[in-house]
């Protein structure tokens, strides 16, 4: 199924050969990028580079070239994070995804929620709803079994008291 193929292809077995070079040029690029991006160094060079444009501004005095060049370099920074912050919530919420299609499959949950990331809003919202009530109406039960047990205790200990 669904989360077969994804196993497959994440233990490499054909998943590689299948990827355009550009593609697998990309993800190479977008995983060392966001490694680098999110550690500390970076920024530490973020911040030296907003210091040495705010230390820099009495030398332009404060002039609109000034201006621009922070503007332009945040702008430019951030347009082009947000693709690579994108990718890897895309990869990291694929490789959960397919985690969890794993452990349904192999467990006593229901097989039918594999692959259900794939539904409307709606249909998610139908299954959510059905859930939450089938978990409402356990509470009860267990709660019916706790009084019945109680109960039958009670009845148990007149009997042999």
């Amino acid at each position: 199924m669904v989360s077969t193929a994804r196993a497959e292809k994440a233990e490499g077995q054909g998943g590689d050969k299948k990827r355009s070079k550009s593609s697998q040029l990309f993800a190479e690029i977008a995983n060392s990028t966001s490694r680098a991006a999110g550690r500390a160094p970076a920024f530490v060079v973020a911040v030296a580079g907003v210091l040495i444009w705010a230390i820099t501004g009495p030398l332009f005095g404060y002039s609109d070239t000034w201006e621009l060049v922070i503007n332009t370099g945040t702008t430019i920074v951030t347009f082009l994070m947000v693709f690579l912050i994108q990718n890897s919530q895309n990869r990291d919420g694929a490789a959960i995804q397919a985690k969890l299609d794993e452990l349904i499959r192999v467990s006593k949950a229901r097989n039918s929620f594999v692959g259900i990331e794939r539904l409307t809003d709606e249909e998610l919202e139908d299954i959510r709803s059905r859930c939450e009530r089938l978990a409402q109406a356990e509470k009860i039960s267990e709660r019916e079994v706790d009084l019945s047990g109680k109960e039958a205790r009670q009845a148990a200990d007149r009997v042999t008291d």
